[in-house]
């Protein structure tokens, strides 16, 4: 067969790694911390270009604070005060984001996830990882079954979908997000980025969103000198999908982004340039900033229901 799951230590960990023999293609995965991808290498022409930023041992990925790879999972980015209202009942979160003393992205990014399915063929390898919850976390009481599964295709991109079932008696309120770090080898700074958003949201000083504002249509911009922080309102297309462009015109190579978009799906972005401008995070989301409380994208899944989307990454 053409794609082969091999399994490699990294430090204590194994990382699993979906591999195209023909191409050398592969995306490397850490189902013991959150089930995040580490590293990915995808095909450009004759070449293979890294395209995943991430801790490059174990000691620095349990350091590591900037959620680099991480599925955010029951809710993506942040809750003022780690507080909620639900059906009419208050909870409270713990607040694990101490300079805005917010509850930040979920609580699934460092948990260990097991091997729920594989199937390595001719043309595609894929790899779905489990995580359950019982109910336990604190503010949280809503059990689930999380899903996330990896698509190497034959064509060389890498599709991220998951899913996750309400297994409670009880609505639910969820949203997802994933959070990479992409770079195309190259400062951020050489780089242009096409964004397919119609609106910008407005964040205040503890980066929570206050309102919106019309997001002109650029087509590429330049990121030299530019500092993001920033989160969309994503503009979906009629075949149901939207693509961010990082382009390097230096490499005539282009990364993109693609996220499932409609009802339920991936209708909002957020892009990051950190501090050492190495890497870019274009993060797709199911929801709004603090939806738990102002309930922009919030799902809100019935007993048994399970909600579901797609995000993927090629090179061109």
């Amino acid at each position: 067969m053409a794609f082969q799951l091999l399994h490699r230590p990294f430090g204590l960990l194994t990382e699993y790694v979906i591999l195209n023999e023909k191409t050398g293609a592969y995306v490397g995965i850490l189902p013991a911390h959150g089930a995040i991808v580490r590293q990915l290498a995808l095909p450009h022409g004759d070449n293979l270009v890294q395209v995943i930023r991430a801790p490059e041992s174990q000691q620095a990925l349990i350091a590591d604070e900037t959620y680099a790879g991480a599925h955010l999972y029951p809710f993506p980015s942040r809750i003022r005060h780690g507080i909620y209202t639900f059906e009419g009942e208050a909870f409270t979160l713990p607040m694990n984001e101490s300079r805005q003393n917010n509850a930040i992205h979920g609580f699934v990014a460092r948990q260990a996830f097991e091997l729920f399915n594989q199937e390595m063929t001719e043309t595609a390898g894929l790899l779905t990882l489990r995580y359950l919850h019982d109910g336990s976390y604190e503010g949280y009481p809503f059990p689930f079954e999380f899903r996330v599964t990896y698509t190497l295709s034959e064509a060389g991109s890498l599709s991220v979908t998951y899913e996750s079932q309400n297994t409670g008696t009880r609505p639910a309120p969820v949203a997802y997000g994933w959070h990479p770090y992409f770079t195309l080898q190259e400062p951020v700074d050489a780089l242009t980025i096409s964004l397919p958003v119609s609106k910008q949201i407005l964040l205040d000083e503890n980066v929570l969103p206050y309102g919106e504002e019309m997001f002109p249509s650029r087509g590429e911009i330049s990121l030299r000198e530019r500092n993001l922080d920033s989160a969309y309102v994503v503009q979906g297309s009629p075949e149901g999908g939207a693509t961010t462009v990082l382009r390097s015109p230096r490499l005539g190579l282009q990364l993109n982004v693609w996220q499932e978009t409609g009802p339920g799906k991936f209708n909002y972005l957020v892009v990051y340039t950190p501090p050492g401008r190495s890497s870019i995070a274009i993060e797709p989301l199911t929801a709004n900033v603090n939806a738990f409380n102002n309930g922009q994208g919030l799902i809100v899944l019935q007993p048994n229901e399970v909600a579901r989307g797609t995000i993927r990454v090629s090179l061109s």
